[in-house]
């Protein structure tokens, strides 16, 4: 799998997957490591999913690079999602402000950790381009080091501002809902229509929507959210080369309507 500023460029996202399964998150972690990806991302705002991870990370931790949120409307609520965090990974990688919430307050406590090297990177993320202008406002201030948000064939709102000002800055890209959005992925088109993306080792139409947006060079990591292990192994397939051409990106964007 190819590597770029925050290693593996398919990773593993946990939105509505394990709840509090820890063996349904042994599974799918598992699966997805061995494939090749690194990255897993959380969230208290994912139900049980971080408590449920917690034993799979630990187990494989030198392999592995948790990237969790803060969420939380006050700054003892933030603390107190950090300190369980610790306790259940031991460390976090990358550690994101949600949705914005609070993002210039939860900050003010984050740099200290960051600059103490109990994290790695701070990111800010938001899912709705409604949100948009302020998650250019948060990057503008160049205190973090990642953005997460929405892309793919039928949300791309991000490439209008977002993406050309994260490569401006630096800012490493992280790509959720690479599948769809809103809790339903793009219905897939009919076999022989995936046919000319074949030669760049395509075979399942996720395989095409995550191509499709790793080919963009401003994007580092996609996390695509599953609780199959099978899933897991076959996204893990789109993260080598060849990418698409403009061709190819505009095939997905037709079949995607």
């Amino acid at each position: 799998m190819e590597e770029r500023r925050l290693g593996p460029v398919v990773g593993l996202g946990t939105w509505a997957t394990f709840d509090r399964d820890a063996n349904l998150a042994s599974e799918v972690i598992g699966a997805a490591l061995d494939a090749g990806c690194r990255v897993v991302d959380s969230s208290p705002m994912y139900g049980g999913a971080e408590a449920a991870m917690s034993e799979t990370v630990r187990e494989r931790r030198d392999g592995v690079t948790v990237a969790t949120k803060i969420w939380a409307r006050s700054l003892e609520e933030g603390r107190a999602q950090y300190r369980r965090q610790v306790e259940w990974f031991g460390r976090v990688e990358i550690e994101q402000v949600h949705n914005l919430v609070l993002w210039r307050e939860h900050l003010e406590w984050l740099e200290p950790e960051r600059d103490a090297g109990r994290i790695d990177r701070l990111g800010v993320t938001h899912y709705g381009a409604g949100s948009f202008d302020e998650l250019a406002k948060a990057l503008e201030t160049r205190r973090f080091d990642t953005v997460q948000l929405p892309l793919n064939p039928r949300q791309r709102e991000a490439e209008r501002e977002l993406l050309p000002l994260a490569s401006e800055l630096g800012v490493a890209v992280i790509v959720m809902r690479p599948l769809g959005g809103e809790g339903s992925v793009i219905p897939p088109p009919q076999a022989e229509q995936l046919e000319p993306l074949r030669a760049f080792w395509v075979e399942t139409w996720a395989q095409a929507l995550l191509k499709w947006a790793l080919s963009d060079g401003r994007v580092d990591l996609v996390i695509p959210a599953t609780s199959t292990p099978e899933h897991a192994r076959n996204n893990a397939g789109a993260g080598a080369p060849p990418w698409f051409g403009p061709a190819e990106r505009e095939l997905v964007e037709r079949l995607a309507r």
